[in-house]
């Protein structure tokens, strides 16, 4: 069982940078491959960033190639996205997700999920 937690949402004005994290509880935490998706009302939720339990392979959604930067570190339990020059069609719920196959993160096989948190790109 792992439990997710983010933080690090809010608001920020566009171009501005914010950097989310998640902590995770369990010690298999360094076995999951990791990833954020986002979500927005009225659309499914996208994938965004993920990375494998090893943290050397990343991917991530063509709209945010460049500016978004996922990561790690196994010895806190902890993976983060670092958002910069952000707009506001960046604007949604970001999750966090645990994906056991520990190499790709899809929203089919990710057995656990964060409670969201939200961040606002005002323009």
């Amino acid at each position: 069982q792992v439990q997710l937690v983010e933080s690090g949402g809010g608001l920020v004005q566009a171009g501005g940078s914010l950097r989310l994290s998640c902590a995770a509880s369990g010690r298999t935490f360094s076995r999951y491959a990791m990833g954020w998706f986002r979500q927005t009302p009225g659309k499914e939720r996208e994938f965004v960033a993920g990375l494998s339990w090893s943290g050397e392979n990343t991917y991530y959604v063509d709209s945010v190639k460049g500016r978004f930067t996922i990561s790690r570190d196994n010895a806190k339990n902890t993976v983060y996205l670092q958002m910069n020059s952000l707009n506001p069609e960046d604007t949604a719920v970001y999750y966090c997700a645990a994906d056991p196959t520990g190499y790709t993160v899809r929203a089919t096989t990710v057995a656990f999920w964060g409670q969201g948190t939200q961040v606002t790109v005002s323009s």
